[in-house]
């Protein structure tokens, strides 16, 4: 599209005034900028799905039965996402259980509302 033969806002002025940008929203960035990080691969993404699709913690060998992936490679994305503190782990004897961390999921939350506004806030606070 050409903003230049248009009415769309942006092709009136463009140096109004700035939008602000708190210490808060910069701080915000900040600590997300990791999770997306860690979630902008598709494999640890969908595994992050499966996991909040499972609503309990899940053993490495149970994730392994859901992707065609070798058991160091499933671990090496696992430690990634522990990284970015985006699941967090629990030892039961010599197994390890994941699960997504409670803190991922409302920074998921501000992030969505960092970047659509309003529409996605935790309506419970």
């Amino acid at each position: 599209m050409d903003l230049k033969n248009t009415n769309h806002p942006v092709s009136r002025a463009c140096c109004q005034t700035p939008v602000p940008l708190t210490e808060a929203v910069r701080e915000s960035v900040g600590e997300l900028a990791p999770i997306c990080k860690a979630l902008g691969d598709s494999t640890r993404l969908l595994m992050a799905a499966v996991l909040v699709g499972a609503g309990r913690p899940l053993c490495v060998c149970e994730l392994e039965t859901y992707f065609d992936l070798s058991q160091p490679t499933i671990s090496h994305h696992l430690a990634v996402l522990r990284k970015a503190k985006v699941v967090c782990t629990e030892r039961r004897g010599t197994w390890v259980y994941y699960a997504i961390d409670p803190g991922a999921v409302q920074g998921v939350r501000n992030l969505a509302g960092l970047v659509l506004g309003d529409c996605c806030r935790d309506p419970k606070g």
